[in-house]
């Protein structure tokens, strides 16, 4: 791709700023646009666990993987899950050396990425208000400070309620019927010894199969932070005469609705610190998926809104921003490199987003207890850490400046009928080498979505051919001149 393209990201969240992060490990420019006044405006939210076979991989591009483990942590993996008499149906702990799905606060995670842009990357206090199409491609971004930038991708990591969205989808947020009404407890180990043993060294799930339940999970410096959750309609504190400000009414309602829990169980609703903070789940339609628009894409929230059910919104947000900057670090156009990204985000995110949302369905709905649907998350570990395996199998590893390459089946229509021929390409934005059929090619050239080089076939005769042909995503379509005629040929990318 040419380096010197206009590329804004719309987000300074992990997604975006790892995007930023690799996109600059490969020497691409890139301005990010974020609301926020700065990386601590405001509360990050909870912990996270960034797992082996997503957001683990998008740390190793970027090259941070040692800083996450340094500040990461394991024994935060460990899990419970209770019945709202207090009793424990299964406990997680995560042996010494599981590193599967570690836990770092949100708010580190951004610090953590925000420190490791260049000086100037991120535009703090850019709140985006409109976005308009210029033609082939470009956009025009007008920020609610008076900024205005021209761009050749914009892409869209500003979460839920995303201004950039609409440039490929109707799409928005639909409210998932659940709210969750957060509460908190500081210095929790001295202040609040029997949450923190019902809790552990890290998260805690509470059900009655009756669409209720209470989660809470271990943040770091002695904070655990917890979500009283129950399927509500969205205006429930309206229809309650409640002012979500007084915490007075707001526990008294939630003592009611939660009357016949366990005492133990009720002390997260009767002894927190501070005030309740409410807290609707939101999604987008899943699988969602649009058609391809020139100069625009999107990643995490802004694509993929799910429920929290599995933890993947911020991992795979970090993997699509990571694989985003691959791909436009090895593809020749922007437009192939949107097209080759999307087209494994889509169906991936899809998947997990329909899962999740699911599983939220699940949790909260009125049925006897199954215990074949809790989680063995010891599996999940292993699997976690074999889809990782795979993935890097398929998807190297690549230091910055590495030349990318990537396989080709082509057809040609040739006088004795259809012929395959074996073609690697390694691209750079200016740079063509690699083979046809394991002998070299010569002179490759890049244009845009447009490459050639010469070759030599061995069928259906021996003879040197001078290569023309334009790439759009994972298809080439071209002609092979010779000095006695000219053949057509198609070309696919070989699965990675």
């Amino acid at each position: 791709m040419n380096t010197t393209a206009r590329i804004a990201i719309v987000g300074a969240g992990p997604g975006g700023l790892l995007c930023a992060r690799v996109l600059q490990e490969h020497n691409i420019e890139v301005t990010v646009y974020e609301a926020d006044a700065s990386v601590d405006a405001r509360d990050a939210g909870g912990t996270l666990d960034l797992k082996a076979d997503s957001g683990q991989i998008a740390l190793e591009d970027a090259g941070l993987l040692e800083d996450f483990m340094a500040r990461a942590r394991p024994e935060g993996q460990a899990k419970s899950r209770l019945d709202q008499h207090g009793t424990v149906l299964l406990a997680f702990v995560p042996e010494e050396d599981d590193l599967a799905a570690s836990e770092i606060d949100r708010g580190q995670l951004r610090t953590l990425l925000a420190e490791h842009v260049r000086p100037g990357t991120v535009k703090w206090g850019h709140r985006l208000q409109a976005v308009t199409p210029l033609g082939n491609g470009t956009h025009r971004l007008e920020f609610g400070n008076g900024t205005v930038a021209e761009v050749d991708l914009v892409i869209g990591a500003d979460g839920a309620w995303s201004r950039v969205r609409p440039l490929m989808s109707r799409a928005v947020p639909q409210y998932s019927g659940v709210s969750f009404v957060e509460v908190r407890f500081e210095n929790v180990d001295e202040r609040h010894p029997r949450v923190a043993a019902l809790v552990g060294d890290g998260h805690m799930f509470a059900g009655d199969n009756n669409g209720r339940g209470i989660i809470l999970q271990r943040n770091g410096n002695g904070h655990v932070r917890g979500y009283v959750a129950m399927r509500a309609e969205l205006d429930w504190h309206d229809k309650a005469g409640l002012d979500l400000d007084d915490q007075i009414g707001v526990r008294r309602f939630l003592l009611g609705e939660f009357k016949g829990w366990a005492d133990e169980m009720l002390r997260f609703i009767d002894d927190n610190d501070g005030a309740f903070v409410n807290r609707p789940l939101w999604t987008l339609p899943a699988p969602l998926t649009w058609e391809r628009t020139a100069g625009a894409t999107l990643l995490g929230d802004a694509a993929h809104l799910m429920a929290p059910w599995g933890g993947f919104g911020v991992n795979l947000a970090m993997l699509d921003g990571a694989e985003l900057a691959r791909a436009l670090a090895e593809e020749p156009t922007i437009d192939s490199a949107v097209a080759r990204y999307e087209a494994g985000m889509l169906p991936r995110s899809g998947e997990h987003a329909a899962g999740a949302n699911d599983a939220l369905e699940r949790f909260f709905a009125t049925r006897d207890f199954d215990p074949s649907q809790i989680r063995d998350h010891a599996a999940e570990h292993r699997e976690s850490v074999a889809a990782a395996n795979e993935y890097r199998r398929r998807n190297p590893a690549k230091a910055p400046g590495e030349t990318p390459g990537s396989a080709w089946t082509l057809k040609f229509q040739t006088p004795r009928g259809e012929q395959l021929a074996e073609l690697f390409l390694d691209m750079t934005a200016s740079a063509l080498t690699g083979s046809l059929n394991d002998a070299p090619i010569e002179g490759g050239q890049i244009n845009g979505g447009e490459i050639s080089f010469s070759a030599r076939l061995t069928s259906p005769f021996t003879m040197k051919v001078r290569c023309a042909a334009s790439i759009d995503g994972d298809t080439m379509t071209g002609k092979a001149k010779s000095a006695l005629m000219t053949i057509a040929f198609t070309g696919t990318r070989e699965a990675a």
